[in-house]
């Protein structure tokens, strides 16, 4: 077993001599196919600076049993492949002060915050059984491919469980992020509960991604894609899988793509958020055999979405169901110009029982619930929502059943309505 020096390079395998042991300066795995096995050692840095270990060019390294603390980043890997993480403690790692910022979702590998474990360009890797609770991040993945993350904590940190950043073709799945979440402060009395944390952050072309099992209740939102960058840019986190989560509690939105394609949602849970799900200005989606309850905006509410099919879903006292609109905004007609309006859906075979409304379809609106001004909030109107197909549905003991409002090619065929 081997005492670690501060800032000792490793390059055979190793075993750590249990108990405390303060290295400032990290350890440093320099060669491939190493295994380092903590045996429950605690790593401890200074000021929540530097990291505590780091892996950079390697294939084929095991790092299991190592606890880390007071570090910016626990474990930091760049350039890797075939690494396995498992079995590891990191937290107490640096962190946004509470009660201050809204979130930046976009910072690149190069400025981002501190957090547990942090890959950069990093692939065929696994990442198994890890304790990321309480720090600002869990587990960063920036431009990763073919991950397989599974059975990992990362609860009740305050920006983010899991980040994905142009990361792809992965698999998430029976990870914990529970009550990720943070308050911004607008004045003495007004403040934003959330602040863009999240249990899932999905940012800037990750793709093709399956989220299978987890949970990530009780967040700012549970599951957060955002495929439009802040300079307008098309980035779109498109083709992900979402099946069996659960992303209920959230004082915001349990489930969030914007500026995506081809997502599907099957058999995910959200309840009880402020809305169950927000799609704005994404196209082509599924949404199959989710249990959307309770929220209270809406179960459904998307602006300018295209071409989605909603099927079998339970929605049940939401105010909305389903609420769907147009809203013109020309700084996104460049980068998103299929997503005119809302148009081309198919809503079949669906529950939706105890609403206030079941669904609205309108044109110009905020929030698809107030109007615009009748020249469109940026001088044009928007135009109609359309071409929508509502087929096979019960509804039940809703206050209304359809409101639609400047709707066109609305076709309602075989819904079952009981008072």
């Amino acid at each position: 077993m081997l005492t670690p020096a501060d800032g000792a390079v490793i390059t055979t395998d190793t075993k750590l001599t249990p108990g405390v042991h303060y290295l400032p300066s990290g350890l440093t795995i320099a060669a491939d196919g190493v295994t380092l096995d903590g045996n429950g050692a605690l790593l401890v840095g200074a000021g929540r600076q530097g990291r505590g270990i780091v892996i950079e060019g390697r294939a084929n390294v095991t790092v299991r049993n190592v606890r880390l603390a007071e570090y910016y980043h626990g474990i930091y890997a760049r350039d890797c492949s075939n690494l396995t993480i498992a079995d590891c403690q990191v937290t107490a790692t640096a962190e946004v002060a509470p009660n201050t910022v809204f979130l930046d979702i976009w910072k690149d590998a190069d400025s981002t915050y501190g957090g547990g474990i942090f890959l950069r360009d990093v692939g065929d890797s696994s990442l198994v059984r890890n304790d990321l609770m309480h720090q600002m991040t869990g587990l960063y993945a920036y431009g990763c491919r073919r991950l397989t993350v599974r059975e990992n904590n990362a609860s009740y940190c305050s920006g983010w469980g899991f980040y994905l950043y142009e990361t792809g073709d992965s698999l998430y799945e029976n990870n914990t992020a529970d009550y990720c979440c943070r308050w911004e402060p607008r004045g003495e009395r007004a403040g934003h509960m959330g602040a863009d944390a999240a249990g899932f952050l999905i940012v800037h072309s990750s793709c093709r991604n399956i989220f299978r099992r987890n949970l990530a209740r009780m967040s700012g939102d549970g599951f957060f894609l955002a495929g439009l960058t802040p300079q307008f840019e098309p980035a779109g986190c498109d083709d992900n899988l979402f099946e069996q989560n659960d992303g209920s509690w959230s004082p915001n939105i349990a489930f969030e793509a914007t500026f995506s394609r081809g997502n599907i949602y099957r058999d995910n849970l959200a309840n009880r958020c402020n809305y169950g799900f927000w799609l704005g200005f994404s196209r082509d989606g599924l949404l199959e055999g989710n249990q959307i309850n309770e929220n209270r905006r809406a179960g459904i509410a998307v602006e300018n979405g295209v071409r989605f099919q909603v099927r079998a879903n339970t929605l049940a006292g939401n105010n909305y169901g389903i609420l769907l609109w147009s809203k013109r905004v020309p700084d996104f007609e460049q980068a998103v110009p299929e997503n005119d309006t809302s148009r081309d859906w198919l809503v079949e075979e669906n529950l939706l029982r105890e609403n206030r409304t079941a669904v609205r379809l309108a044109a110009d609106q905020d929030h698809g619930i107030r109007p615009l001004p009748a020249s469109g909030e940026w001088g044009l109107p928007a135009p109609a929502p359309r071409c929508h197909t509502f087929r096979g549905n019960r509804l039940e003991k809703n206050i209304a059943a359809f409101d639609l409002t400047e709707a066109g090619d609305t076709v309602l065929e075989s819904n079952e309505e009981l008072r």
